[in-house]
């Protein structure tokens, strides 16, 4: 028998029979997981397992290969506060969906998991969030490999007036390095970079070009798959606000 103790963030939960659920979570050592919760749709487990929530979880299995079975305890619920508002629960939503989508199975990335609990612990706050995802964005893009390099100008080596990103190589170029490929470049906000006011209208830029990235480059490379729909949602929702 094998045995693990960790815990995580609840990505997904789908019937498995009449009693139990297989459920999805993110946990800093063993990376998104899956297994059975035995009784998951009982009055008293089922509360539990919302997505975003927090858990304590052991999970067993007679070979490391099969799925196994987690025993779960919770830790803290984020259910209450997604659905205050129709922000909150798109923001939890976008955040699940990306890392179900793009985490491979039971490789462990710590980095991203303490940024994701950290994420989804200013649920709520709405006049820090949408800053807060967009730099959550440009880690999951390192983290998995598509990470965008903004620190000098791809063409001539500058790193002042960086103004564009490029869609084939993200990195950063200047006004004066784009010329007559200024129109087929990205945008690059200096919120980016982690410079200016951070402005919301700044903050929507961002995301076209992390957008961009996630879509091309990450989706891409995992078979072309679309992203998640929730992105889509999320970002309309705050560009609707403008």
């Amino acid at each position: 028998m094998i045995e693990w103790r960790d815990q995580g963030i609840l990505l997904e939960t789908r019937r498995h029979g009449e009693t139990s659920v297989i459920i999805e979570v993110f946990t800093p050592e063993h990376g998104r997981h899956a297994g059975i919760v035995r009784g998951g749709v009982s009055r008293k487990i089922a509360p539990i397992l919302q997505p975003g929530a927090q858990l304590d979880l052991v999970w067993r299995a007679r070979l490391e290969e099969h799925i196994g079975s987690f025993t779960v305890e919770p830790l803290r619920s984020r259910a209450a506060i997604a659905m205050a508002s129709r922000q909150s629960l798109a923001a939890l939503n976008t955040v699940t969906a990306l890392l179900g989508f793009c985490l491979p199975e039971r490789v462990p990335h710590g980095p991203l998991y303490a940024r994701s609990e950290a994420l989804l612990d200013l649920l709520g706050r709405w006049e820090v969030w949408p800053l807060a995802y967009l730099q959550w964005e440009l880690a999951l893009l390192e983290e998995m490999g598509h990470g965008l390099d903004l620190s000098s100008c791809a063409v001539t080596g500058a790193v002042d007036g960086l103004i564009y990103v490029s869609p084939k190589s993200g990195r950063a170029v200047s006004a004066k390095g784009a010329g007559d490929w200024a129109d087929k470049l990205l945008p690059l906000p200096d919120v980016l970079r982690g410079e200016g006011e951070a402005s919301d209208a700044e903050i929507a830029q961002g995301f076209a070009t992390t957008g961009y990235f996630l879509s091309s480059h990450l989706a891409a490379g995992l078979g072309n798959r679309p992203l998640p729909e929730a992105r889509a949602r999320f970002v309309d929702m705050f560009n609707r606000g403008l």
